[in-house]
Formats: C-alpha cells, structure tokens, sequence
C-alpha cells in the first residue's frame, strides 16, 4: 500500500498563507524524522533535502491570506492540505492526515492525532510544510521589514502585535484574525 503523510503549517499566524506537504516515503526508508516543532530551523533544512531527495514523490501547497479570510483558518488548511496530495506526483493509495481532521479529496485519508510525532511520513510532511512556510515569510520580511518577520513569522508575539499596532496590517495580515482586524478598525 503506497501511504502519504500530509500536514499543515501555519494555522496560527496573524499574517502569511497556510501551508501543507504531503510526502509518500519509499517502504524501507531510513529518514530519521520528527515533529518540525521540535527541530532547529538547520536540522529542519537539512532534513528537508533529505526528504526530496529521497522521498517517492512529495507536495507543497498553499492557501493565501485573502483565502484563509474567505475560507477560515480550518478550511483553508484542509484546502492546502488538498492542493498538495492534488500535486503529488505518484497517487497515494492511502493518506494519514495530522489531526482530527481529514480534507476532502478522492484520496483515502485517515486522521491520525499528533501524527507529526508518531508517523514518519507525517513528520516528514511537517518538516517540508515549515521549511516551505519559514521561507516564505523570509521574503516576506524583506518587502516588510517594519513587522520582522523573520523573528516570529508572523505569530502573534508581542513585538509582531506592536509593529501590527504602529503600522496597520499589511496585504499580507489575515484580516479575518481578531488581533489584526481590531488594528485595522483602530487606523
């Protein structure tokens, strides 16, 4: 049975896409793997190379921030969830999806809570979605730097609420998020 493991990343930032990978590794893989949360950012990165280089097929997604007011923050990362076993380049027969939740694709899916730590193709997924996520708010550091992005990637830290208070959001803020919106009806 050819098994993918898929996860989120970024549910609770207060600016930037949700992201999500799923990974199908090969049967014998000997990826030494694990929850993304618990990793530096350099063995994040290194395993991320590890894990394209290596895997059967891998996938990452994502669901912007003008999506994710549209959809809410639940749906939207089901939606990224699906937009990567969707570009997966093998057909998985059977997806072990992070959570309590399962997204809604033509794909079997099993929700498995805290997958991230116990299924290896989970973690793996986690580690890509990160990877993929923490780079994407690297750039978006450079075109606004006045939030500091780079620091906390958007989540809702003290020095990210305050640059949020004295500079109004971004394009990039989730607007649909009760931090951002109360900043944007105080501007």
């Amino acid at each position: 049975m050819r098994v993918a493991g898929v996860d989120e990343a970024g549910r609770g930032p207060l600016a930037g896409p949700v992201y999500a990978a799923a990974v199908m590794l090969p049967v014998r893989h000997t990826l030494a793997v694990a929850d993304s949360k618990r990793l530096s950012a350099a063995r994040r990165e290194y395993l991320a190379i590890e894990i394209r280089t290596h895997a059967v097929s891998w996938a990452v997604a994502s669901v912007t921030a003008a999506e994710i007011d549209e959809l809410g923050i639940h749906r939207a990362s089901l939606l990224a969830m699906t937009r990567a076993l969707a570009a997966l380049e093998a057909r998985p027969d059977l997806a072990l999806i992070d959570g309590r939740f399962t997204p809604e694709c033509d794909i079997a899916c099993r929700a498995v809570i805290r997958g991230d730590a116990s299924e290896a193709p989970i973690s793996a997924a986690s580690i890509l979605a990160k990877v993929a996520r923490d780079a994407y708010m690297l750039m978006l550091d450079a075109r606004y730097p006045q939030y500091g992005f780079a620091r906390h990637k958007g989540y809702p830290t003290a020095a990210h609420r305050t640059a949020l208070t004295r500079h109004g959001p971004c394009p990039e803020h989730r607007r649909s998020f009760a931090p951002v919106r109360a900043c944007e009806a105080a501007s």
